[in-house]
């Protein structure tokens, strides 16, 4: 059964699960006033989550700060033997991942 759930943050993100899987679909910025509010609500979703899709299909920007958060849910997924995997990243998004190196460390798709 797939639940879904629409909240209405500054950071636009859409809540989708389905068994032991959670996709996040993203929109906008994810910088220093968004990327809390993420970790923020990573923090109470992750509970019996075995697979985090974040989907950057709309991320048209991302910074340090969201970067770190990228970073926390790697550990939080990977500290329980689960998996993220970044999906639908635009070009310009896939440059920052791949400039820092995430994209070396982390399961990124562009578009």
């Amino acid at each position: 059964m797939v639940k879904k759930e629409t909240f209405n943050l500054e950071s636009n993100l859409e809540k989708h699960t389905e068994g032991e899987t959670l996709t996040i679909d993203l929109t906008g910025r994810l910088d220093t006033a968004t990327a809390p509010e993420l970790e923020d609500k990573l923090n109470g979703w992750l509970e019996g989550v075995s697979t985090l899709i974040l989907d950057f299909k709309e991320i048209e920007y991302l910074s340090s700060a969201g970067l770190r958060v990228l970073l926390f849910a790697h550990k939080q997924m990977m500290g329980r033997g689960g998996q993220l995997h970044i999906k639908n990243v635009q070009e310009m998004v896939m440059e920052v991942f791949e400039m820092t190196g995430f994209s070396d460390v982390l399961s990124i798709e562009g578009a």
